[in-house]
């Protein structure tokens, strides 16, 4: 194939690349469908075989095929959304008596898998105690790190942090909290939830959450930084998200302010 116009201008992995990526996204290749050969792909597009080799890389970065080792590469089946919206904490779905992960697996028929992998006191990071109000100088809370699974793959890691004072000696530090989690919990140390905080940003992930999420390369993570605020307005509890982005949305149903 001869390349024209400001294609011509690219890697010919890139324009091998792109020009597979449009076969996949106007459907002339499906979800399943093997890609030919890396020998094949370079006789089609008159390139070398590692040419073809780092076209086939560009595509797997971007999430639209994989690997099976032993038998090709394949295109993807598209992955739906993990949604998690500004209902989550709602009364009603807490009445469920699932998590907001649990209930959203639920949904997506996946079955759900948390791990704790570590409880500890520790100084928080200094977004953490600015959000807490603790101090980030000495020990001031209690850091909850849990890995959470969806049908055995890897969806996103919370670090929850709480007030040290507040959790020690009770189940807060236990791997199971008891009916309604950490919030139940908190709600019997007087922490009623009527609002909450969310800062969201985009950023690619740190080496370790990289692995912990099997990411592929170039793939990046959502942030939520979440503050729980209760009846008196005080900062409970402050957890940071990280998900991944390819398997993850937010959704927020906000009321909008009308001025009288």
């Amino acid at each position: 194939m001869t390349p024209s116009g400001a294609s011509a201008h690219q890697p010919p992995s890139r324009r091998i690349a792109d020009d597979l990526r449009r076969q996949i996204e106007s459907g002339d290749l499906h979800s399943g469908d093997k890609l030919p050969s890396e020998r094949a792909l370079a006789e089609r597009y008159g390139a070398a075989r590692n040419t073809a080799r780092e076209a086939v890389r560009l595509l797997a970065e971007q999430g639209l095929v994989t690997a099976k080792h032993g038998s090709g590469v394949y295109v993807r089946t598209p992955q739906r959304l993990f949604r998690f919206g500004s209902d989550r904490y709602s009364l009603k779905n807490r009445q469920t008596g699932l998590t907001p992960f649990r209930l959203e697996a639920k949904r997506q028929g996946k079955v759900p898998r948390i791990e704790v992998p570590s409880i500890a006191r520790e100084r928080p990071p200094a977004d953490v105690a600015e959000r807490l109000r603790v101090s980030a100088e000495e020990e001031s809370v209690v850091h909850r790190e849990n890995h959470y699974f969806a049908n055995d793959e890897p969806v996103q890691i919370v670090s929850t942090y709480l007030r040290w004072d507040e959790a020690e000696g009770t189940l807060l530090m236990q791997r199971k909290t008891g009916k309604d989690g950490i919030y139940g919990r908190l709600e019997d140390l007087g922490h009623v939830m009527t609002s909450i905080r969310d800062e969201i940003s985009a950023r690619m992930p740190t080496p370790s959450e990289a692995r912990i999420l099997e990411l592929l390369p170039g793939v990046p993570v959502l942030e939520v930084l979440h503050t729980s605020i209760d009846q008196e307005g005080v900062p409970f509890e402050v957890s940071r998200y990280v998900h991944r982005a390819d398997q993850t949305g937010l959704l927020y149903e906000l009321p909008v302010e009308q001025e009288t």
